[in-house]
């Protein structure tokens, strides 16, 4: 009987524990707080996915980000953001961005992320990443007049931008609000970027 009220008590602490972690994020620990937080203009929270379709943890962590960015609440924007930290990374970010302009983003995100990290298909030039962009249906000739364009160039360079400002170091990251940074690659992250998100919210006085 001892032995049994034990046991019910263990698996109370360890119930008691899992409803109360959500709510023990710790700065320093679970997230980053940046000293030179972004204003974020307007009242939408905005979450960014920093990522390189090369990065082994960023393809672990992409399907926890996938089912968590189909209930975003009505106050969060979600935008993923190819990281453009040194040569190799920027011309996966410019064949991702050429893709988004010509509408093909949802239809290749992932099956990028596949290629490359699964089946190990070497994607890390223009004519290699616009070959694979162009089996998926994306028109070979718009892609390439898009990939060098002022269009792309553009978004490159906020995304450098951003990753200065936000002082990433590596990938994958998430950055909440323009003022916290979540790093890993398990469901852990998105439950921080949840707390965050409600962090961020009660600082702008919402519910």
């Amino acid at each position: 009987m001892k032995k049994l009220a034990m046991t019910a008590i263990a698996a109370a602490i360890g119930l008691t524990s899992l409803s109360t972690q959500a709510a023990d994020f710790v700065a320093g620990q679970d997230y980053k707080v940046l000293a030179n937080p972004e204003k974020i203009e307007g009242n939408k929270i905005i979450v960014r996915e920093f990522f390189w379709y090369g990065c082994p943890h960023c393809y672990t962590l992409e399907p926890y980000m996938a089912q968590w960015a189909k209930k975003l609440p009505a106050d969060v924007v979600f935008m993923q953001t190819p990281a453009a930290m040194n040569p190799v990374w920027e011309q996966n970010a410019r064949g991702f961005y050429a893709a988004q302009l010509l509408g093909y983003q949802g239809k290749t995100h992932q099956a990028m992320f596949d290629a490359i990290q699964k089946d190990r298909q070497k994607l890390f030039d223009q004519a290699s990443i616009g070959q694979w962009y162009a089996s998926k249906g994306v028109d070979i000739n718009k892609f390439n007049s898009l990939y060098n364009s002022f269009a792309v160039n553009t978004r490159i360079a906020r995304s450098k931008d951003a990753a200065q400002r936000f002082q990433l170091s590596g990938v994958p990251a998430v950055v909440v609000d323009g003022k916290y940074v979540v790093e890993g690659a398990d469901g852990k992250v998105p439950q921080v970027v949840n707390y965050l998100i409600n962090k961020a919210r009660a600082e702008r006085g919402g519910k």
